[in-house]
């Protein structure tokens, strides 16, 4: 999933090692912690509108791989939150710094009882430690 949005001064992007589609779990997680999500393009890899604030443009989401032209080319930090990612991309082209932030991909619930559970507690955990890494950023 490929989203960017500015947290102050500081510009967010994102992208994986393949360009897929946005697992439809993960749309339900984001407008369950209060995310306005709308479907802009249907096709084999959707759009998405994000919005996480009223008055804030929206998040354009869609699956992509990190070197995507959407992606900036240089002067970034390349966070890797999938141990599966930070494995297969031990070279960031274009990263000043490479930071792994690894989780458990809580796809190993899916089709289970435990699925939707197990989605909000990852994307709470993210969303927490995001947090403090942005919130260290000016100290």
């Amino acid at each position: 999933m490929a989203y960017y949005f500015n947290i102050g001064k500081v510009s967010c992007y994102s992208g994986g090692t393949e360009s897929t589609a946005l697992f439809p779990m993960v749309a339900k997680t984001l407008g369950n912690a209060g995310f306005g999500i709308k479907t802009i393009s249907e096709q084999k890899n959707p759009i998405y509108s994000i919005k996480y604030a009223e008055n804030e443009h929206p998040i354009i989401g869609f699956s992509k791989k990190f070197d995507d032209d959407f992606n900036p080319r240089s002067a970034f930090a390349a966070i890797m939150t999938c141990s599966q990612a930070d494995g297969e991309c031990p070279f960031i082209a274009g990263a000043e710094v490479r930071i792994p932030i690894t989780f458990e991909d809580p796809k190993i619930f899916d089709d289970t009882p435990q699925q939707a559970d197990k989605y909000n507690e990852r994307s709470l955990q993210i969303a927490t430690e995001l947090l403090f890494v942005f919130s260290q950023i000016n100290s």
